[in-house]
């Protein structure tokens, strides 16, 4: 069964970079598409990007455009979100999450497997 873990959330200064990455046990991790969300103290859980399996990515939150990049290495079954020019208004608790196909929505019920999430602190 596909499990995955989130890493690399931390705090962070406002401007600065952080990349996370979403690490999966399940060998047939290709065949997915990898969505990354987030969810805001007291906000529901948004998507922010999704990343199919070759690597096409699909920018969800429009605050994210141009800052945030979603990557993965199927050969090392690990996904990847390279966050920039951090605002405090990107703190939240990332989650990545696996679909049931090579398929990206912005729907959660469209990804059935999650992590645990990782929070991700921006503040000076």
């Amino acid at each position: 069964q596909l499990q995955l873990v989130e890493s690399g959330g931390r705090s962070v200064q406002p401007g600065g970079s952080l990349k996370l990455s979403c690490t999966a046990s399940e060998f047939t991790f290709g065949d997915y598409a990898i969505g990354w969300f987030r969810q805001a103290p007291g906000m529901e859980r948004e998507a922010v990007l999704c990343i199919r399996s070759l690597g096409g990515m699909h920018t969800y939150a429009d605050s994210t455009q141009g800052r945030f990049f979603g990557s993965r290495d199927n050969d090392k079954k690990m996904a990847y979100l390279e966050m920039t020019v951090l605002k405090s208004e990107d703190t939240a608790v990332y989650y990545c999450a696996a679909s049931r196909h090579d398929y990206c929505s912005r729907g959660e019920f469209d990804f059935p497997t999650w992590g645990p999430g990782t929070q991700v602190t921006v503040s000076s």
